[in-house]
C-alpha cells in the first residue's frame, strides 16, 4: 500500500516533534510568565513552529494547554485495580493532587478553567476530553469494587466521584493548602464509609 507525504513515517515524527515541542514551550511560558501572559505567538516563537501550525491542531492557547495537562494527568493517576479499593483511591487521588499543586500543570488548569465560562468550545473540550472520560474511569473502579464485595449494590457511583474529586479541585480553586496523605486517605476513608464499603 502507497504512503502519501502526508501520513509517511516521516512527516509523522515531524508532527509529532513538533506537536510535542508545543506543549512544553506552552508549559514551560506558563511556568514562566503565568497563563494570562502566555500568547500562541510566544509558543509558536519558543517551540519553533509557526502560528499556523499550531491553530491547525487547536483553537488557542486554553486547547494546548488543555492537551498538555490532560496528557500529565492521565499518565500520574492511573486507575490500578490491586483489589484494595480503599488503597487505590488513595493512590489516585494523590496522584492527582500532586499534579495540581505544582507548576506548570496547577496554574494551567486554574487558568483553562477561568476560560470555560466566556468560551463554549473549550468547556465543551474540557468536559468530552477530560473530565467525562476521567469520571468514566473511576466509576468503573468503583463498579469493580461493587462485583468483588468491596462496595454496596446500590451505591451511587457517580455521586462517590463527585465527593471524592470534589475536595480537591474546591482547595485547588481557592488556591487553599492542598491535602497531604493524611487528608487523602481522610477523604478516600469518609467517601467508602458514606456508600457502606466494607471496612
Amino acid at each position: 500500500m502507497n504512503t502519501s507525504p502526508s501520513s509517511s513515517p516521516s512527516s509523522l515524527r515531524r508532527s509529532e516533534s513538533s506537536r510535542r515541542a508545543t506543549l512544553d514551550a506552552a508549559l514551560d511560558l506558563c511556568t514562566e510568565r503565568g497563563y494570562g501572559r502566555v500568547t500562541i505567538e510566544a509558543i509558536a516563537a519558543r517551540a519553533g513552529v509557526s502560528k499556523k501550525t499550531i491553530y491547525r491542531w487547536w483553537p488557542s492557547k486554553s486547547a494546548v494547554l488543555l492537551e498538555a495537562f490532560t496528557e500529565m494527568l492521565v499518565s500520574a493517576t492511573p486507575f490500578t485495580d490491586t483489589g484494595d479499593i480503599a488503597e487505590d483511591l488513595r493512590t489516585h487521588i494523590s496522584g492527582a493532587v500532586a499534579v495540581l499543586a505544582v507548576p506548570p500543570f496547577g496554574p494551567a488548569y486554574a487558568g483553562i478553567l477561568s476560560e470555560v465560562h466566556h468560551d463554549d468550545e473549550l468547556a465543551e473540550t474540557v468536559r468530552t476530553q477530560l473530565i467525562e472520560p476521567r469520571v468514566q474511569e473511576a466509576v468503573d473502579r468503583l463498579r469493580a469494587a461493587q462485583t468483588q464485595g468491596q462496595i454496596p449494590p446500590d451505591a451511587d457511583l457517580h455521586l462517590a466521584v463527585e465527593m471524592l474529586y470534589g475536595p480537591v479541585y474546591y482547595r485547588h480553586l481557592l488556591r487553599k493548602p492542598m491535602q497531604d496523605e493524611a487528608a487523602v486517605a481522610k477523604l478516600v476513608d469518609h467517601v467508602l464509609r458514606s456508600l457502606g464499603a466494607a471496612g
